[in-house]
């Protein structure tokens, strides 16, 4: 017992140590914000150049589908929303319900959220988008005009069907609110238990 006192007490403390399974030490790093963090991001894209791979169009048979004034529709649906996509060559303007985009998706998530189809297909900044979208809560309209974005510019160009689709955009989400059973308070919930 005298023996074990010095080196180290509880059985659980500083026993990996001793078997020589010693882990290397990550340098602590905080941010303070956003702003930061968008710092270390850039310096580390930096440090790594990684071009990234330009985006082939597939050779395709398939036309595009246009309407007379240059513009390609598509429906776009996430959880209880609905979307409705016109996309045609322009500045990268978006624009949902008459609203500006940053007026009407508040927060930086949803932004990036309905810009990753054009990020991801190198057409940033090349079209304008003018959608309808109802139901649902923010979260599911932006995904569904993610959805839509996604489709009109399948509709547009072809070739970019096999960079979007490898990237999940075209994938219609199907996950949606659980319906309430009887005799449950929720879908899945009970009502507390009472014994007596």
């Amino acid at each position: 017992m005298a023996d074990n006192e010095g080196e180290g007490g509880n059985p659980g403390e500083g026993g990996g140590e001793d078997r020589g399974q010693t882990r290397p030490q990550r340098p602590t790093q905080t941010f303070q914000g956003l702003g930061s963090l968008r710092q270390a991001m850039t310096a580390a894209t930096r440090a790594t150049p990684a071009a990234p791979a330009p985006v082939v169009l597939a050779e395709t048979d398939v036309e595009p589908k246009r309407d007379e004034l240059g513009r390609s529709y598509a429906t776009g649906k996430r959880k209880n929303a609905v979307a409705r996509v016109w996309i045609k060559p322009g500045t990268g303007k978006i624009t949902v319900n008459d609203r500006d985009s940053p007026v009407y998706f508040a927060r930086p998530v949803l932004r990036m959220l309905i810009s990753q189809p054009f990020v991801v297909s190198d057409r940033l900044g090349q079209f304008d988008v003018w959608c309808t979208v109802t139901g649902g809560g923010l979260s599911g309209q932006a995904g569904a005009v993610r959805h839509g974005i996604s489709r009109a510019l399948v509709f547009y160009e072809p070739g970019l069907r096999p960079t979007l689709k490898h990237g999940g955009f075209l994938t219609r989400d199907s996950r949606v609110v659980e319906r309430k059973k009887y005799g449950k308070a929720k879908a899945r919930r009970s009502f507390q238990f009472s014994k007596r």
